[in-house]
Parts: structure tokens; C-alpha cells; sequence
């Protein structure tokens, strides 16, 4: 794969394909163990029908080359952090810029590994891949506002363990650049539990809030924000305001009587905490039934 940056629009696949491909994408979340490559690809290909068979092959498989071109266990966890940085960042030129945030494909493993660039969080995981299959001890760090990579133990002193920001090439991290990254981005105060490694499925639902959040931005664009929405609920732990979310989405874009329907039912959940909060919810259902007439 090579460096391009021809225009992305992607096509939604067809219906029966986009439920296969959810189906998949469910099976492998509730697995004993996910496997973040494939989910981050099925991800894409519900975004994107260019995103055949074929294409989430060569994406593994292109992570399995790149896995070949690390040395055979360079040594400890530094070692291994510099040898991914001097091959992914440094030969393959894998890294973000601000403009990043703004591409939806920033967001999709298949046209990070394509482009060699993307959001901080799925450079994270082509970094995490990488390096998993040649057999470093590695683990992402969802830190609040920027996620980046550990390599060595996953618990224990700071100090046997190693950081790099992907965003930056792989950069090497010290303890007081992962606290001015937290306290940059979002002004909180660091505290060691942010270091702790990042399951699988928490990193694949903070992708689909990152696809959220871009076509948020973009109203014309709630086909996005459905399919990140209908994903992160077939995860096995998910916010429930997520259904109160489809069920607006559902409303916006016409279709008033399934929207209402799924209103009333998360006015159902929400009673048992929050009567005013229900009667308020139930009060939109009513709203978007009307709108039938």
C-alpha cells in the first residue's frame, strides 16, 4: 500500500451486505478475545463498500508485512518502542496533523494504512498491530484527549514501561509529556490510573464516538452518525443514552414512526431513574408522531 491522498467518498454497502457485515462485527466484539484489526476493518467496510473482501484482507495483510520488517525481538520495551518509530514513523512516514480531524477516513483503519495518516487513536492501532504481531508486550493508553501506545508490562512502575505518540511519528514519551498532553488537550490534572491499557472494545467504541463527533459537526451527514451509533450499541458495554441518540437520528432523517417507537422505549428505561426525564423523552415520540400527519 502506498501514501495517497486522492479524494474519500465513501458509498454505503447494500443492505444485505451492511447486515452481514454487522452481524460479523458482533460476533467478533462478543468473542473471548476481539480482535481489534478485524473489528476496526468491518467498521470500515460498513462506511465504505469499496471495502470488499478483498481490501480487509490485503489491510491484515498488510499489517503482517509491515510486522515482518521489525527486528526479531530488539530487546526490552524501549527497544521495541524505537524500533516502531523508526520503522512506521520514520520509513513509512505514518503520522497526524490537525487537518486529520477534519477527514472522516481518519477515522478508518483501511485508509489509515493507505494514507499513513489518521486521528491519534487509529494510528494507536496500526502501531498496536504492528507490533502485536511480532511479539512486543504492547498495549494502548486512552488517555483523555489523546491515545497513544505502552509498550513493557502492563501494570506496575511507570518507569519499566515505555510510551510513544503515533500523532508524532512515535515520538518517545516522558512522564511529564504524557502530563502535558492530558493537560493540554482537556485541562485535567494527569493521575497515573490514565495509564492503564486500553481494552479492545473501549478503543472501538472511542472510534465510533470520534466518527459521532465528525458528522455531528456535519448534519447533512446523519448517515454517518447512524451506522456509528447502530455499531456502538452492538458492543457488549455501551452508554444506554445511545438508544435515546438513534432514536433522534431516526426522527431527523424522516423516519418519524420508528424514531417515535424507540423514544417511547428508552422513556420506558429512563422512568425507573428519571420520571421527568421519561416525560420529557415521551413528549418528543408524541412530537415525531405528529409529524405522520
Amino acid at each position: 500500500m502506498s501514501g495517497g491522498r486522492s479524494p474519500f467518498s465513501p458509498r454505503p454497502p447494500s443492505p444485505g451486505r451492511s447486515a452481514g457485515l454487522r452481524r460479523r462485527f458482533a460476533e467478533e466484539a462478543r468473542s473471548g478475545r476481539p480482535d481489534l484489526a478485524a473489528l476496526c476493518l468491518l467498521l470500515g467496510a460498513v462506511a465504505d463498500d469499496a471495502l470488499d473482501e478483498d481490501g480487509i484482507d490485503a489491510a491484515q495483510l498488510e499489517l503482517d508485512r509491515l510486522a515482518g520488517q521489525l527486528p526479531f525481538r530488539p530487546g526490552g520495551p524501549a527497544a521495541w518502542a524505537v524500533a516502531l518509530r523508526d520503522l512506521l514513523g520514520g520509513r513509512y512516514g505514518f503520522e497526524g496533523s490537525a487537518a486529520d480531524y477534519r477527514r472522516l477516513e481518519s477515522s478508518l483503519l483501511h485508509q489509515v494504512l493507505v494514507r499513513r495518516r489518521g486521528l491519534p487513536i487509529l494510528l494507536s492501532v496500526v502501531w498496536i498491530e504492528v507490533a502485536r504481531r511480532a511479539g512486543a508486550p504492547v498495549y494502548g493508553v486512552a488517555l483523555p484527549g489523546h491515545f497513544v501506545v505502552g509498550f513493557g508490562p502492563e501494570s506496575g512502575p511507570y518507569g519499566e514501561r515505555v510510551l510513544a505518540d503515533p500523532f508524532a511519528g512515535g515520538r518517545l514519551l516522558t512522564g511529564a509529556d504524557a502530563e502535558l498532553l492530558v493537560t493540554g488537550a482537556t485541562g485535567e490534572a494527569f493521575a497515573p490510573s490514565m495509564l492503564s491499557p486500553a481494552d479492545p472494545l473501549d478503543v472501538v467504541l472511542r472510534v465510533l464516538n470520534n466518527v459521532r463527533a465528525w458528522a455531528e459537526a456535519r448534519p447533512e451527514r446523519s448517515d454517518v452518525a447512524l451506522w456509528a451509533v447502530e455499531l456502538s450499541l452492538l458492543l457488549p458495554s455501551h452508554p444506554a443514552r445511545l438508544r435515546y441518540e438513534r432514536a433522534r437520528l431516526l426522527v431527523r432523517r424522516g423516519e418519524f414512526a420508528a424514531g417515535a417507537a424507540e423514544l417511547e422505549a428508552y422513556a420506558e428505561v429512563v422512568g425507573a431513574v428519571d420520571a421527568a426525564a421519561a416525560e420529557r423523552v415521551r413528549a418528543e415520540a408524541s412530537a415525531a408522531r405528529a409529524l405522520l400527519n
